[in-house]
C-alpha cells in the first residue's frame, strides 16, 4: 500500500502575478523550486492565506531569483497580487518509508527570496 505524505512546502510566498490569458499552472522561481525539493511540472496544492481558497495545479520553472510566483490560467481568479501562499507537494511512500521520510519547508523573505 502506498500513502500520499507531505514531501514539501514553500510557507508564504507572496503572489507576484496572475495571468489570466495563460493556459494553466504556477509559475515559480526556480531557486524556490530547487530549495523546496519540487520539479517542474509536479502537481501542487495552492492555500491562499488571504481568502482560504485552495486549488491544485502544476508547476512552470520562473526565472532564477526573480522572486515571481505567478498564478495562470483560471487559477488567476483564486488570488491577487501581494496576496501569501502555501505552496505544498506531496510524495507517494509506503507506510514505512514515511516513517523515515523527512519533509523540506522553504521560508522566503517578503520579496520571496531564500534567506
Amino acid at each position: 500500500m502506498l500513502i500520499q505524505v507531505h514531501k514539501s512546502k514553500i510557507h508564504r510566498a507572496r503572489v507576484t502575478e496572475a495571468n489570466l490569458n495563460y493556459v494553466g499552472s504556477i509559475t515559480i522561481d526556480e531557486a524556490l523550486i530547487e530549495a523546496a525539493n519540487m520539479y517542474e511540472g509536479e502537481r501542487v496544492q495552492i492555500v491562499n492565506n488571504n481568502n482560504g481558497e485552495r486549488i491544485e495545479t502544476y508547476i512552470i520553472r520562473g526565472e532564477r531569483n526573480s522572486g515571481v510566483i505567478c498564478l495562470n490560467g483560471a487559477a488567476a481568479r483564486k488570488a491577487e497580487v501581494g496576496d501569501v501562499v502555501i505552496i505544498i507537494s506531496y510524495g507517494f511512500m509506503t507506510p514505512e518509508e514515511s516513517k523515515e521520510f523527512k519533509s523540506i519547508a522553504v521560508f522566503p523573505d517578503e520579496n520571496n527570496q531564500l534567506t
